[in-house]
């Protein structure tokens, strides 16, 4: 908006602020401003479902009489008549108020009380205007709730992306495609559970306040205790108490977390944000690869009872067995001028590094890594998964057996970007314990985080973990791209803004 405009619109709305509440405070000395003792009997989307298609005549014969409530987010006058579109949980539907109808005692009149964004209460039969819309043709009314600010302005309140984050409430109420997001998501997160139980796994609850940030390399958020007179951490993975689990004898266990990383925020990063994590026994990675498709291919058509899904101009095919390719065959493959003995090359992945802006610090594996994040990555549109990650950067997983510089280890690549990681889990004590000191030892120089390893999960393994394959699929990033959602905060209710420097 221009600088004049925004005077015009916040001048108009302090206007209806201080007007607002005048209409309450007749409403405080006629009678009880906020009554709680209303009843509604009836949802909109489902009178719409029933009586959309009857007319006049049936409804008269039904006699239909119902009770149902809302929040007005259109009105108009017709005549000496009152028509309002009420908005409930469900649906819409339109209300017709005719001029002998008051709202009590008082007669206070109806067309000078209600404002958009009130809540009403209203009591009356159906019947269908000249127009064919279903509507209640109201005999009672109560106002349920006074609105004492005015609703967004279409053009330029609720397409403001900074309002739509910081006041999820007017986004819900102002676009009903963003709360159909939010349907779908919790519908998502039912299905997700719903499949892990009918495959036989436990779900689990596991700290969320830890003493040691284990599960990832990740910078934590930190608290203090007063109590226990230690620093805390909130968890940046579930990962080593899941795995004690298994050890303790739940060979199938899973659970539906929220974990925190003190790191950056882009389209598809929130520092607070959801998993679903999951540990079998007697699996390996090549099990979970399979169990992975499975899982993402039954999501898709029981959700959008459909196999391919538009994300961002792609159509990404659900139906057809996912991609799979080893790191070093997808870096292959995106530099067709590379051969297979290049990537052992030192000089020439260093110099491919180098082009990228990559410290050629690393050794040859971290920087495949690397040049696979920077180049690779992003292009993997169609479920991919990409197997077969250096030791360097999988700490936890199992090596390969016949080439144990590489582990078991896969990720799975959606719409460009990675959605999930698994492998089989790193069983062998003493490798792991091996694999956490030299994380400290690279760690203790850095300005961000210094790495403490969790010596209590050390001797858990020393008890024995089965052979045992674990995934996590960010549930956030699954929600974006069945939604077709560009931004991870649009599939997040409250996500993690930067303070308002406007209050």
């Amino acid at each position: 908006m221009k600088e004049n405009n925004v005077k015009k619109y916040f001048s108009y709305f302090e206007y209806e602020i201080k007007n607002r509440k005048k209409k309450l405070l007749k409403l405080r000395k006629s009678c009880i401003a906020f009554p709680n003792l209303f009843k509604r009997n009836a949802l909109f989307l489902e009178l719409n479902k029933k009586y959309k298609n009857k007319d006049n005549k049936s409804l008269s014969v039904k006699n239909k009489y119902v009770s149902v409530a809302g929040r007005i987010i259109r009105k108009r006058s017709f005549k000496n008549s009152f028509f309002i579109v009420l908005q409930d949980m469900s649906d819409q539907i339109q209300i017709y108020i005719p001029k002998e109808i008051s709202l009590n005692k008082e007669k206070i009149s109806i067309l000078k009380i209600l404002d958009l964004g009130d809540i009403l209460g209203v009591k009356g039969k159906l019947f269908k205007t000249k127009t064919n819309e279903l509507t209640i043709r109201c005999h009672e009314i109560c106002l349920l709730t006074k609105s004492l600010r005015p609703l967004p302005e279409k053009f330029h309140g609720m397409k403001d992306k900074e309002i739509k984050y910081r006041k999820r409430y007017l986004d819900l109420i102002c676009n009903r495609s963003s709360k159909s997001v939010f349907i779908f998501r919790s519908n998502l997160i039912y299905f997700l559970r719903d499949f892990m139980r009918k495959k036989n796994f436990l779900e689990v609850e596991t700290p969320m306040m830890q003493s040691i940030p284990g599960g990832a390399i990740a910078k934590p958020f930190i608290t203090y205790h007063n109590y226990v007179k230690s620093s805390m951490y909130l968890r940046i993975s579930p990962e080593l108490y899941l795995k004690r689990l298994v050890i303790g004898g739940i060979e199938k266990v899973f659970e539906i977390n929220r974990n925190f990383r003190n790191e950056g925020i882009s389209s598809f990063h929130n520092p607070e944000f959801t998993m679903l994590e999951l540990y079998s026994a007697y699996t390996n990675y090549n099990d979970l690869m399979q169990f992975t498709e499975e899982l993402l291919r039954k999501t898709v058509k029981n959700l959008l009872k459909k196999t391919i899904v538009s994300y961002r101009g792609f159509s990404l095919n659900f139906d057809k067995p996912f991609i799979r390719m080893t790191m070093r065959e997808s870096i292959l493959h995106y530099l067709p001028n590379l051969r297979e003995n290049d990537l052992e090359d030192v000089e020439k992945i260093g110099s491919i590094a180098e082009s990228l802006k990559i410290s050629k610090k690393d050794n040859i594996r971290s920087l495949q890594y690397k040049i696979f994040e920077s180049i690779v990555s992003n292009q993997l549109i169609q479920p991919t998964f990409i197997t077969e990650y250096p030791v360097e950067v999988s700490p936890l997983a199992r090596r390969m057996d016949y080439n144990n510089c590489y582990t078991e280890r896969f990720e799975i690549f959606i719409g460009g970007k990675e959605i999930g990681n698994g492998f089989s889990e790193l069983n062998d004590s003493e490798d792991q314990l091996n694999r956490f000191v030299n994380q400290k030892l690279s760690t203790e120089n850095s300005e961000n985080f210094n790495y403490i390893y969790d010596k209590d999960y050390i001797e858990s393994l020393e008890y024995g973990l089965p052979p045992t394959s674990g995934l996590g699929i960010g549930i956030d990033r699954i929600a974006m791209i069945l939604t077709n959602s560009k931004n991870i905060r649009d599939v997040i209710l409250f996500p993690t803004l930067k303070k308002d420097r406007s209050k």
